[in-house]
């Protein structure tokens, strides 16, 4: 076991592998399952079971989540027709609008379409790679500095936190910015094990692809990571500085290329670009996907959340410090964040103490890269949670996955740190003193949602209050009752979160709005509204329809084709929410259509089923036009062009709010009779600001053309006029 004393450093990672048992004739099969000379022979069979482990269990079930959020489901569906639609991540293969990121989310998950065909499993199975990559990529980090079984309790830790099981197994972007956000740490820590300038630049690529996810996000771990390695890297000043430039450099091409080509495109030839007023994906960075998250002023959307400092609340729940601990977020990603926060402290105060003598570090470097690690992944998750707390603009439960890797990390080094040094009081009291905390926690946690396994409650605090005794009094003890109380302390710290983790395996997720764990009983947001998904999904909801799973599902059930079937889930279960004859995710007062094209209308939480008549009706002769259909809103058009896999135009993009199409253009289409129908209902109009184009196009379309009816569905056909 590896220990904070000097004399039983071991090798630095740069070093050669000791001469004697390792065996340069060895097969690669061989190297892969055996892993470093000096690692323990437990070490990598361990890590390959873990990793398997946590790709099984996150592919287990995988399919009931059907289309996931169709949003984006859609367009990956059109990525994979249409090459055009894949490069700027259009809704439709026709290319009317795109979705309102960036489209390298929708890449992977695309090719798996274009080889597999379009299913669940083949949009969903790409995510629950990048979570066994992410697992991996922490496990990798972790063990260069500290011990295997460090590694091992990251992953497990990472593995088990809810959101963590919910977005990996999820089609937003959220999973691969997570994914990236990880490789972005491990290289700069790389990089300040002896100051190479190749993992600098790695770093600043992989910044500028969650760039192409997620957007300005990606950025918010920058100013701690480039002030930590400014201050620290083992090179000259002058050098370090030059190296971030370059690594800048690195960002801006990985991120910018695709940037640039869409800005330079002609606008006349590409698609509209949803989310923005003005055609400028430029404006939709720093606008609706930037500043307005931060001060709530969303042009376009439809409002945000309390005011900065901790303000009374709107629909995405009240900011300030304890906006991650309280009933809408706390179940997500809280378990463990009161103890990643003591082992923080606990690890960097040891670190700084001990000086160079740690596992991993270099003998005379000028760099302690145990005391970087607790420092990149702490400031790192706190840059992350401050933002996310005191953000006023759209909000989402999901959005804290982005804290997972970090805490994860945190654990697994600062748990470890301490039980090597266990022989010493303080660092047993501090054992003690962080699994009595988290236990307690998720006593409280537990609490809020009473009918859940309640026993489960009591049997986290009672053991974690008797794992904690024996943890506080662990110098004392022999190995054997050390083992038993550190067994009671991981038990009670990892129960919580793992019975949420199982809950959320066990349950399909769809929507724009999603929460991992057993329902609480509420809705998709405070107060009852659910919201925009920051990467495209939510609205406002409306009271009886959804709850924490999002409304609504616009999904085929489990084994059957797209389209064919109803809304899964029986009524007011965790799976959709949706009350008996309740129209998914639509409420009153959103412009479009009559307001009440039953079973055929969507909404901003989620799209509509799609009766066998109704996409009967869109799929003949749907092939003579360049849109089978027009709806209003981005979530409405996708479930219609999921069932038939015709693409259906999303007038005013996913709030109904954009200008595309304006009324003439839409008009131009319809004389050059290039759209079919027009599907009554749907959300639009407006928001904070936006266009109400869409709301226009709907009046022009009832006064002047004919109606049809397809089961409950309506529709306009749009070559029979009411006249002439």
């Amino acid at each position: 076991m590896t220990t904070l004393h000097p004399d039983r450093l071991p090798a630095p990672p740069d070093a050669p592998p000791p001469a004697g048992p390792a065996h340069p004739g060895a097969s690669p099969a061989h190297r892969l399952w055996r892993g470093r000379p000096e690692d323990p022979r437990w070490a990598r069979p361990a890590f390959l079971g873990m990793l398997l482990v946590i790709t099984l269990a996150y592919l287990w079930n995988l399919s009931a989540s059907g289309y996931a959020n169709s949003f984006y489901s859609a367009a990956v569906q059109a990525g994979s027709q249409s090459w055009k639609a894949f490069f700027f991540g259009s809704l439709d293969s026709a290319n009317a609008i795109t979705v309102d990121k960036p489209p390298a989310t929708l890449w992977p998950m695309a090719l798996s379409v274009r080889i597999l065909g379009l299913s669940s499993w083949a949009i969903l199975a790409p995510q629950v790679l990048m979570g066994a990559a992410t697992a991996g990529v922490l496990y990798a980090s972790v063990r260069r500095r500290f011990s295997a079984g460090a590694g091992l309790i990251t992953m497990a830790v990472f593995a088990l936190t809810p959101v963590a099981a919910l977005m990996f197994r999820f089609n937003n972007p959220d999973a691969l910015l997570a994914l990236l956000m990880t490789v972005t740490v491990y290289c700069v820590l790389r990089a300040m094990e002896n100051g190479r300038t190749t993992w600098l630049v790695w770093a600043g690529v992989a910044v500028g692809l969650a760039f192409l996810s997620k957007t300005l996000q990606a950025f918010l771990i920058l100013p701690p990571l480039a002030v930590l390695y400014a201050v620290s890297a083992p090179v000259s000043v002058r050098k370090r500085f030059g190296q971030l430039g370059l690594a800048a450099l690195a960002m801006v091409l990985a991120g910018g290329w695709w940037v640039a080509i869409v800005e330079l495109w002609p606008a006349s030839s590409r698609p509209y670009i949803g989310g923005s007023q003005n055609n400028s994906f430029l404006e939709l960075t720093f606008g609706y996907n930037g500043l307005g998250r931060i001060n709530g002023e969303e042009t376009g959307s439809v409002g945000g959340g309390g005011g900065p400092g901790g303000g009374s609340g709107g629909q995405w729940g009240e900011t300030g410090i304890g906006r991650m601990f309280n009933s809408e977020i706390g179940s997500q990603i809280s378990w463990l964040l009161p103890a990643a926060l003591i082992l923080l402290v606990a690890g960097v105060w040891l670190t700084w103490r001990a000086g160079g003598h740690l596992p991993g570090i270099k003998r005379g470097g000028s760099t302690d890269t145990a005391r970087a690690a607790f420092l990149a992944w702490g400031s790192s998750l706190l840059m992350t949670a401050a933002v996310f707390s005191f953000m006023a603009g759209i909000f989402h439960q999901y959005y804290t996955v982005a804290l997972a890797p970090y805490l994860a990390a945190l654990i697994g080094m600062g748990a470890t740190v301490l039980w090597e040094e266990r022989s010493r009081w303080w660092a047993g009291a501090a054992l003690g003193v962080t699994v009595a905390v988290t236990a307690y926690w998720a006593y409280v946690l537990l609490g809020r949602t009473p009918d859940y396994q309640p026993w489960l409650r009591r049997a986290v605090l009672v053991t974690g209050i008797v794992g904690a005794l024996g943890l506080l009094l662990v110098s004392r003890l022999g190995r054997r009752p050390a083992l038993v109380a550190v067994g009671l302390g991981l038990a009670a710290s990892l129960a919580g979160p793992a019975a949420y983790t199982v809950s959320t395996l066990n349950t399909g997720h769809q929507g724009s709005i999603v929460t991992a764990g057993p329902s609480a009983g509420g809705m998709g947001g405070p107060g009852g509204m659910g919201g925009r998904g920051g990467p495209g999904g939510g609205g406002m909801q409306p009271p009886g329809q959804g709850n924490q799973r999002g409304g609504g599902t616009g999904q085929p059930p489990t084994g059957t084709m797209p389209g064919q079937g109803q809304a899964q889930g029986r009524p007011g279960s965790s799976q959709n929410g949706q009350l008996p004859g309740a129209v998914p995710g639509m409420g009153e007062g959103f412009a479009g259509g009559r307001g009440g094209g039953g079973g055929g209308m969507g909404g901003l939480l989620n799209g509509a089923s799609v009766g066998a008549e109704a996409k009967k009706l869109l799929e003949e002769d749907a092939d003579d036009y360049t849109w089978a259909a027009a709806a209003i809103g981005s979530q409405n058009a996708a479930s219609y062009q999921l069932s038939t896999g015709d693409p259906v135009m999303a007038i005013g993009g996913f709030n109904g709010s954009d200008p595309s199409p304006t009324l003439s253009r839409f008009k131009e289409y319809v004389e050059d009779g290039r759209i079919h129908y027009f599907i009554s209902g749907g959300q639009g109009g407006g928001g904070m600001g936006g266009s109400g184009a869409s709301a226009q196009i709907s009046s022009w379309v009832e006064e002047n053309f004919k109606e049809v009816t397809a089961g409950s569905a309506t529709f306009y056909d749009l070559t029979q006029p009411k006249s002439g």
